[in-house]
């Protein structure tokens, strides 16, 4: 590990763990479980208190719903003891894709490759 990477752990928490977390989640963290994302869930020797060591990017919308429950106390199971019941009509989780191309485009958004056929748009010209 480089210098700059070293400074990097040190003061960045967007692109992985800083220095501190992972002295805490070394001291004091048991890992619980990891995800289908490869993070790492921990929790201390209490349990009371939970974190999460994101594989890669620090984006809250990566951590499943099955986690989020866990990690915020919701339910004390575990996804992996105890899965949460899905209903038919829910869709996959998906992480946030604001800001990035495949984010949503609703109809006449500047983003979109073709613009919307408004038939009920007259522009004004004044007289």
């Amino acid at each position: 590990m480089g210098v700059f990477n070293f400074i990097k752990r040190i003061f960045t928490w967007w692109d992985g763990q800083t220095l501190g977390t992972q002295l805490w989640t070394w001291r004091k963290g048991k890992k619980v479980g990891e995800d289908e994302l490869g993070n790492i869930y921990y929790t201390d020797a209490k349990g009371e208190r939970r974190w999460v060591i994101y594989n890669g990017e620090v984006e809250g919308s990566r951590v499943s719903p099955d986690w989020h429950g866990w990690l915020h106390h919701t339910f004390d199971e575990m996804p992996g003891d105890k899965p949460l019941a899905h209903k038919s009509w829910e869709k996959p989780h998906l992480e946030n894709l604001t800001g990035t191309a495949a984010a949503y485009a609703p109809a006449g958004s500047l983003r979109r490759a073709e613009p919307a056929s408004r038939a009920d748009y007259e522009a004004w010209t004044p007289e």
